[in-house]
């Protein structure tokens, strides 16, 4: 087994302490240069922030508020320590938000990924990420050029054009969406044309179905993903062990209960939250709003990071009831009021047309006064009226999930 560099088999320990100290020197780097954490960590000894807990305790900042935040002070928010004339690129996501790439050859840390993927120094490489506007095809080429590979830049769609390129230059790889490539191949299926140099696949951007892994297995292409976003790069990737996901070596990951900033116990499903090294846009407890869990255990393939289970959905589960949001963060508030309760989920239906919503709570015992104390604060919080139901510890899914939306319409 070969590894892309000592960091990936040393010892957990020596790892947190590595990362705790950088912690406490990016928390600072953070303040000293930019608006938004100037203001946000303002109190905060950065000197103090070299432990889980005193990680736990600093605020997030939540993906979903960086349009607002940049909206108020463009074009990043005041996120950004690098200014925007000094950038080497900038980019616009979804939103839109925007982001900065700095002088860095791979600054969102795909090499690894791509090693995991058995990408080589001399391979070539068929990128089918999108060049427009955002970073996402940048990001692979960022790691490939860092790995010593050399890369097409297929960008999306033109399927004949790209099976053309592929038997004309004969790449030894591809990387973009697991969907783009089973088309890809189907057309060149299709034409009969060879296509056989692909052997590998580093995918990300959408979920990797077990039945197109094996469909492009079957054709001799070893398919790896990775998770990565816009903001951060990537957050974890796959190895030849297809045993979940090996968190990034450069990243502070921790998994909240959905509407806190709370970590939740190895194994239960919460929100990924993550901090980053980035000099030039230094997120601190970044929640990305998906969800997913802590895997028990190393993987066989002998790196020593911790790993993820995988995408398991969004964490953001705001939804509208009877015209009023109820937000996850309100049903967090209401697990603070009743300690003793075990996991709280608000289901959301509407029998008859009529929207209605049942709190479940776990508990092992039902004290007089219960149910009523609970609804007086679920109408409190979310100005709603709500029924109450009770379920034994463990009785609800461990699946993330605060609020579910069974309506149908």
């Amino acid at each position: 087994m070969s590894f892309y560099d000592p960091l990936e088999t040393r010892d957990p320990a020596e790892r947190e302490g590595d990362l705790m100290d950088r912690l406490a020197r990016q928390v600072a780097h953070a303040k000293e240069s930019t608006h938004y954490y100037f203001q946000s960590l303002a109190g905060i000894n950065p000197y103090d922030c070299t432990s889980r807990a005193a990680l736990a305790s600093l605020p997030l900042t939540r993906k979903r508020d960086l349009i607002e935040l940049q909206k108020k002070q463009p074009p990043f928010g005041g996120l950004n320590a690098l200014a925007r004339n000094r950038a080497k690129r900038v980019f616009a996501s979804p939103g839109p938000i925007y982001e900065l790439q700095g002088a860095e050859m791979d600054p969102w840390r795909m090499a690894r990924a791509l090693y995991a993927a058995g990408f080589r120094h001399g391979d070539l490489i068929h990128n089918c990420f999108s060049y427009h506007f955002t970073p996402g095809a940048f990001i692979f080429e960022g790691g490939a050029r860092k790995l010593g590979c050399a890369v097409f830049p297929g960008g999306v769609g033109q399927t004949e054009q790209q099976v053309q390129a592929m038997v004309d230059l004969r790449p030894d790889g591809y990387v973009g969406t697991p969907s783009f490539l089973k088309i890809i191949v189907e057309k060149a299926e299709e034409s009969g044309a060879d296509i056989g140099s692909l052997k590998k696949a580093l995918v990300s951007g959408e979920a990797l179905p077990g039945i197109t892994r094996n469909w492009l297995a079957e054709r001799g292409i070893e398919v790896r993903q990775c998770y990565a976003t816009a903001d951060i790069g990537t957050i974890a990737y796959e190895t030849v062990i297809n045993e979940g996901l090996i968190v990034e070596e450069e990243l502070l990951l921790e998994i909240v209960r959905p509407g806190t900033g709370d970590p939740v116990p190895d194994g239960e499903v919460g929100e990924v939250v993550v901090t980053s090294f980035n000099p030039d846009y230094p997120l601190i407890r970044f929640a990305t709003g998906d969800l997913s869990a802590i895997l028990p255990g190393r993987s066989n393939c002998g790196r020593s990071n911790v790993r993820l289970k995988g995408w398991l959905g969004r964490a953001d589960q705001t939804t509208k009831v009877k015209g009023m949001f109820v937000h996850p963060e309100q049903i967090a508030d209401l697990a603070k009021r009743f300690p003793d309760l075990g996991r709280l989920r608000l289901v959301v239906d509407n029998p008859g047309g009529q929207d209605r919503m049942t709190l479940h709570c776990e508990t092992a015992e039902v004290a007089d006064g219960l149910a009523a104390s609970l609804q007086n604060s679920l109408r409190e919080v979310t100005k709603l009226r709500g029924e109450v139901h009770f379920s034994a510890p463990g009785g609800l899914p461990n699946d993330g999930k605060v609020i579910e939306d069974c309506r149908v319409y």
